[in-house]
């Protein structure tokens, strides 16, 4: 309840001030839009070269995958260390 009679006050309060400082409301908005769109357009140039990077690397076909057999003998051994492990564990 505290809280919403805060916010309607605070709510009241700027209400009063805009009206009372049209003008300089006007100034402020006048200063900060410019600012916005400034910001935001920089932020969406940076997020579309971010884009056009990613998909260039798509296009290049980037992989960087080992060989199969590879990983398949690595895992194969490091199951056989796990299972000796687990059955060590299991004796004790």
């Amino acid at each position: 309840m505290k809280t919403l009679i805060g916010g309607a006050i605070a709510a009241l309060l700027g209400l009063i001030g805009i009206v009372a400082w049209f003008p300089q409301f006007l100034t402020v908005i006048a200063g900060t839009i410019p600012v916005m769109l400034l910001l935001g357009g920089a932020l969406a140039i940076y997020l579309g070269i971010d884009e056009l990077q990613d998909t260039w690397k798509q296009d290049e076909g980037v992989e960087t995958e080992a060989a199969p057999d590879e990983d398949v003998g690595k895992y194969k051994q490091e199951i056989t260390e796990l299972k000796e492990e687990i059955e060590t564990l299991k004796s004790k």
